[in-house]
């Protein structure tokens, strides 16, 4: 007589969709309160500047939140505003925000981008997309958290833990940052557009992390297929 495996006995946990997406994301929201948030969630709250959002987040990319958080806080006190920036020299801004990933790059990026929106848009940073996409170093992730938590106005931002745990739920498929964008503003409700990158980015940083989930001490472990997981702790 066989032994009957239980596995494949177990009830299988079907995709997330917007019936149980409350429950997940309350969930999360739960784990989130008893850990920090995004520097850049951070940087916004204290300061309510479009400026800070995006030159932060612009420093963030490829950096970890202790080292963005330490540069940020050195170039606003060096470089408050985006007039300020506007005159710096790259080579000071480079020296002040080391040692950020790719300061050397970044630095000029800043200068350029103060400058542009001093001389184009009277020192006051587009709250459109389309305008923002145009400064050079800005993807649609920065895009919209620069419209999202610099001027509260609706937005999705999608970076990888957005797009992995949204694909990991099965709430979407999608192959890419770019499409995981297109398929949440059809599909999640606009009341979860502004909190759902900072939820997600947190839980992806701390729990369902990319090598190897956490699904043991996952609070969504119960509601979630784990599509696409093949090892997790």
């Amino acid at each position: 007589m066989s032994v009957p495996d239980f596995r494949k006995a177990a009830k299988k946990i079907g995709p997330v969709d917007n019936r149980s997406l409350a429950a997940v994301l309350r969930r999360v929201r739960n784990l989130a309160a008893r850990r920090d948030a995004p520097v850049v969630t951070l940087i916004a709250v204290t300061t309510r500047d479009p400026w800070c959002v995006l030159s932060s987040c612009i420093l963030s990319l490829r950096t970890q939140d202790a080292t963005t958080a330490k540069a940020a806080e050195k170039m606003f006190a060096r470089w408050p505003d985006v007039r300020a920036m506007a005159a710096a020299d790259a080579d000071e801004v480079a020296k002040v925000i080391y040692p950020v990933g790719f300061y050397r790059t970044k630095a000029p990026q800043l200068v350029e981008m103060a400058r542009r929106i001093v001389a184009e848009w009277n020192g006051r940073v587009p709250d459109e997309i389309d305008e923002l996409l145009t400064l050079k170093g800005v993807g649609r992730k920065t895009a919209n958290l620069v419209v999202q938590a610099g001027y509260g106005k609706p937005g999705i931002c999608v970076d990888t833990h957005v797009h992995r745990i949204s694909n990991i739920w099965g709430y979407v498929r999608t192959k890419n940052p770019a499409e995981t964008e297109t398929a949440l503003r059809a599909k999640l409700p606009r009341r979860y557009w502004n909190e759902y990158n900072d939820l997600l980015v947190s839980f992806g940083q701390t729990i369902c992390r990319p090598a190897s989930p956490r699904c043991s001490e996952c609070p969504v472990a119960a509601l979630c297929p784990k599509i696409g997981v093949v090892r997790r702790r």
